[in-house]
């Protein structure tokens, strides 16, 4: 019965290619955006996590640097 279930998001991500309505140029315009948007929502949690691995990163050296210079 869910058999087909792993290739739904397949199907779903090939529709609006397969549609009509974005052979015009405003319907190329808008599919264009939404994909700029998905890509900056996504870029956002990205950017999010290497943030955080920059500041460990900092921390790390930090305190490597601090222990070879004084201890």
């Amino acid at each position: 019965m869910f058999a087909a279930l792993p290739a739904l998001p397949a199907l779903l991500a090939a529709m609006p290619l397969q549609l009509d309505a974005f052979n015009s140029t405003l319907g190329r315009l808008l599919l264009a955006v939404v994909v700029i948007g998905v890509v900056v929502f996504v870029g956002r949690f990205v950017l999010s996590v290497a943030w955080k691995l920059v500041v460990v990163a900092v921390v790390v050296v930090g305190a490597l640097w601090v222990v070879s210079n004084f201890l």
